[in-house]
């Protein structure tokens, strides 16, 4: 099975430099099974520092499927203490986030720490958050993909205990499903799967001249609100365009962008969703009555417009005062591990 291979790359806004992961074979309850027998873990006296992007799935007919790995980071350091917990967040979520055993970052170190032998004594983190909460953007898997790479990288030995195959398959079984999850870990343009109970996931190049640019409103919508609106069935000929439309995104994101128009179609949970997110739907409306190819971001409500160099400014300034327009990069690497900050850097 491939390993992971460290490499550098330049970011969105703030310097950056990270690492690549993950191909898919093995299961988490294999993983279980094994370290049964294991002896307990040794921790590492420093620091780790851990990078996760933004993402945003779907894309519009991928449901569930289709993944992108998006420049806007968060950052955590976590150090074993000898006793106690302690958590210190900045930036996003600051005010709201849980400070104790209910996070999830913390919940999902501790998923980890269990299959990779045994709980440290205490922890200390330090949380820098960039990703906007509820809005579509893959915040909950940046926190899990954190946690579940933090203590692999936390943990001696912890590569050969917790494998890439299982990163993704916990990652997963924690989420519900891949897709997020998958370009979080990999980064580039994801498309994931579910077999015999295991997560799957290959990891492609996006086109390099493809310019995201996102619109986030004030207000956030709970996924599970958004996921509540879906129907239990669809007309087979809804489903049929989808199906066509999803085969087309993957040749229009990796190497003919001029198709990401018609491929960013969907009929399958955009219109169920937009009673949740109507100023989210006139958007997208709007956006694609211009001739530009826009999405719901995930669950919603973020509106993700798919541009290039020449275009990125002019859609960026199309949302008016009620959106928060940002132009990201592409991210090209996934969750990593990196050297520790120096200071102010995170």
């Amino acid at each position: 099975m491939p390993r992971c291979r460290a490499v550098s790359a330049v970011a969105h806004r703030v310097p950056y430099v990270i690492v690549v992961v993950i191909e898919c074979h093995s299961t988490v309850p294999q993983l279980k099974e094994s370290h049964l027998a294991m002896a307990g873990p040794a921790f590492r006296a420093a620091a780790v520092r851990v990078r996760v992007p933004a993402t945003s799935a779907n894309l519009g007919p991928g449901f569930d499927a289709l993944g992108l790995a998006l420049g806007l980071y968060d950052d955590v350091v976590v150090r074993v203490a000898d006793s106690g917990l302690h958590i210190d967040i900045a930036g996003e979520g600051s005010e709201t986030l849980p400070r104790d055993e209910k996070h999830l970052l913390v919940r999902s170190l501790r998923t980890a720490f269990d299959l990779l032998g045994g709980q440290p004594r205490g922890l200390e983190i330090v949380c820098a958050n960039r990703i906007p909460h509820g809005r579509g953007l893959g915040s909950s898997s940046a926190a899990i993909c954190a946690g579940l790479v933090a203590a692999r990288a936390v943990t001696i030995g912890g590569e050969a205990r917790l494998d890439d195959a299982a990163l993704l398959d916990l990652a997963t079984e924690i989420e519900g499903h891949p897709d997020n999850v998958a370009a979080c870990l990999l980064g580039g343009f994801t498309l994931s799967w579910m077999e015999s109970g295991a997560a799957r996931a290959i990891r492609m190049e996006p086109c390099e001249s493809i310019v995201p640019v996102v619109f986030v409103p004030g207000k956030p919508v709970l996924t599970q609100t958004a996921r509540g609106l879906l129907p239990r069935n669809v007309p087979h000929v809804d489903a049929a365009a989808n199906a066509g439309r999803a085969a087309l995104l993957v040749e229009a994101l990796t190497r003919r962008p001029e198709l990401l128009l018609p491929a960013t179609e969907d009929r399958l949970h955009q219109e169920y969703r937009a009673p949740a997110m109507p100023e989210s739907a006139a958007l997208v409306e709007r956006l694609r009555g211009d001739g530009i190819p826009a999405v719901i971001s995930g669950a919603g409500p973020t509106v993700m417009a798919l541009a290039d160099a020449d275009t990125a400014d002019k859609v960026e300034a199309l949302a008016g005062t009620d959106w928060a327009a940002n132009r990201l990069s592409l991210d090209g690497q996934g969750a990593g591990v990196l050297p520790l900050a120096t200071s102010g850097d995170i």
